[in-house]
């Protein structure tokens, strides 16, 4: 299989799709970006890229490769197969999906099933890191598929990531590992905002919970992360509260199918349901600590 990744479309110029379109752009690589938002296409183009659309149908012909960051598999399905004239009838043999969303393992083997008779290849590759990783290239990517595929898309990879790991040959595998880490991500922001609020109840000073916790062996990388989010009272979304209605809710059905018990995960789930449910889905997940009634918190700075 020869390495004629030239022409890349990143679907999805939210957060992370955005910061991954930039750096393929800082890397000289011809780049195409795609989203419904205006102001993301327009952002794109300044920043370099050959092509924007709020749709892929003009270019995608043209394209060695397609990276999804996308919110689910739903806009995954939909984009891909959706419609009369289907985005995957207008690639052209041999182009690559990358599915960088975080999906369920049975979404992607069946995508990439059906990409097979397109004569279409696909990589499981979900990632993590967050905005400002994505915008540096220091992303965490988790690959899964054929590794020949693999091998071919590396030197893409390499420019966006700066952890790279290859988990093995059979899609899904990526989505698995990334399913374990999401219901570590999710259960550490709820017990975050749970010891938060309870510091808010006991009259501990915020500020300085925050410093001591920072400074000790109750700290975590989400703790640091999205606690400032709180802090602050700006709870603009990095990442939403229905991200980990969804993300978590992967983690229950693949618990539900193995019979697997997974508490920690079941109960973290309840929490940001309960966060949505109250009107925050689309607030940062952070918002979660909203929930705990009886507490005064940050309010935003005008």
């Amino acid at each position: 299989m020869k390495n004629l990744i030239q022409k890349i479309g990143v679907i999805g110029l939210g957060a992370m799709g955005m910061g991954i379109a930039q750096s393929l752009i800082r890397a000289g690589i011809s780049t195409y970006g795609f989203d419904i938002n205006n102001k993301a296409c327009e952002k794109l183009k300044k920043i370099g890229a050959i092509e924007v659309a709020n749709s892929p149908a003009r270019s995608v012909s043209e394209l060695d490769a397609l990276l999804f960051v996308v919110v689910n598999g739903a806009q995954v399905e939909n984009i891909l197969f959706g419609g009369e004239n289907p985005l995957v009838k207008q690639l052209k043999a041999g182009a690559c999906i990358v599915i960088h969303s975080t999906i369920s393992a049975e979404q992607a083997q069946n995508f990439a099933i059906r990409l097979q008779e397109y004569h279409i290849n696909m990589l499981d590759a979900p990632i993590s890191g967050g905005a400002l990783k994505a915008e540096q290239g220091k992303l965490t990517v988790m690959v899964s598929g054929s590794s020949e595929l693999f091998e071919k898309m590396k030197p893409i990879f390499d420019v966006t990531s700066e952890r790279l790991y290859y988990i093995g040959n059979k899609i899904g595998q990526g989505s698995t590992v990334k399913m374990i880490h999401q219901l570590l991500a999710g259960v550490h922001i709820a017990v975050a905002a749970e010891s938060m609020a309870l510091a808010a109840k006991a009259g501990i000073s915020l500020d300085l919970m925050y410093d001591i916790v920072t400074h000790a062996a109750g700290n975590s990388w989400m703790f640091e992360n999205r606690i400032p989010h709180i802090l602050s009272g700006d709870y603009t979304p990095k990442s939403s509260v229905d991200i980990f209605v969804k993300d978590l809710g992967i983690v229950l059905e693949a618990g539900k199918t193995m019979k697997f018990p997974l508490p920690m995960a079941a109960t973290a789930h309840q929490m940001f349901l309960a966060a949505s449910n109250e009107g925050f889905g689309q607030w940062d997940d952070s918002a979660v600590i909203k929930t705990f009634k009886g507490i005064t918190l940050p309010e935003k700075k005008s």
